[in-house]
């Protein structure tokens, strides 16, 4: 199976600076919103807007315009500008 396809979220939500994401078979993924160049200076409100795009694949921030993959951020990777 196609790596992308082997992680789906199910749900994501903004709590407390971090983000936090419930994969399809039930384990949950958090990180601080400060990985992301984008994320780090963004409000609460823009912050808790997240979509769930690609059949949950991916995330979307639409205030922001701002796009993660799952599998990305599984392998540590948080935007061409994180740390």
């Amino acid at each position: 199976m196609v790596a992308e396809l082997m992680f789906k979220a199910v749900d994501a939500w903004y709590d407390n600076g971090k983000i936090c994401i419930m994969l399809s078979d039930k384990k949950e993924i958090r990180f601080p919103v400060t990985l992301n160049k984008t994320l780090r200076n963004a409000s609460v409100n823009h912050l808790a807007n997240i979509q769930l795009i690609c059949d949950g694949t991916g995330l979307h921030w639409p205030d922001l315009d701002e796009d993660l993959s799952i599998t990305g951020i599984i392998e540590g990777r948080y935007g061409k500008d994180s740390h």
